[in-house]
């Protein structure tokens, strides 16, 4: 089994896996951060020079990798769950847990993390708020449907949301 976080950009899927990982005694991903790195180019860049496509086959292919192993926290992209193909995926090999927050949090979060500026293409043609309440208004019932379990992270920890997933997930912290 591996748990899979999902959720809008900003809701702390990276940093909550990683201190999942930790108290589960699993190994924890980055999805993103694992299509860079075998990409050898930011998301941005992908997106630029090859193309929305191009970054969603990255992706599948890095989830289709990722899933194939087992104890394994995986920090989705924002849109992974975009495809049938990595839900397909994602459901047969764990949790999901989607992790959420408001649009204004989620504003304030990216806006300040210099990494996401650089590194994240936009969405839309507007960026900013606009963006996100447009495309949370889209992704929310995808991640509704996807997820076994729901954590909001508006004014929590990130170790306080990893103790909620353990909790709603009946699992045993190791660490």
């Amino acid at each position: 089994m591996n748990i899979f976080l999902t959720g809008y950009r900003g809701t702390g899927k990276t940093t909550v896996a990683s201190i999942l990982g930790e108290q589960l005694g699993w190994s924890s991903l980055d999805s993103d951060a694992t299509i860079q790195q075998r990409a050898e180019k930011t998301i941005a860049e992908i997106f630029a020079s090859e193309g929305e496509t191009a970054f969603r086959d990255w992706e599948t292919s890095i989830i289709t990798d990722l899933a194939a192993h087992d104890n394994l926290v995986i920090a989705l992209g924002g849109g992974a769950i975009l495809r049938e193909q990595n839900r397909n995926v994602i459901a047969s090999r764990g949790k999901t847990v989607w992790l959420r927050a408001d649009a204004d949090t989620i504003h304030q979060r990216v806006s300040a993390d210099k990494i996401t500026v650089e590194q994240r293409p936009n969405l839309t043609t507007g960026g900013g708020l606009s963006e996100i309440r447009e495309v949370l208004a889209e992704r929310e019932p995808i991640y509704r449907q996807c997820a076994d379990v729901s954590v909001d992270t508006e004014g929590k920890t990130p170790s306080s949301v990893a103790e909620e997933i353990i909790r709603l997930l009946n699992l045993e912290p190791t660490g």
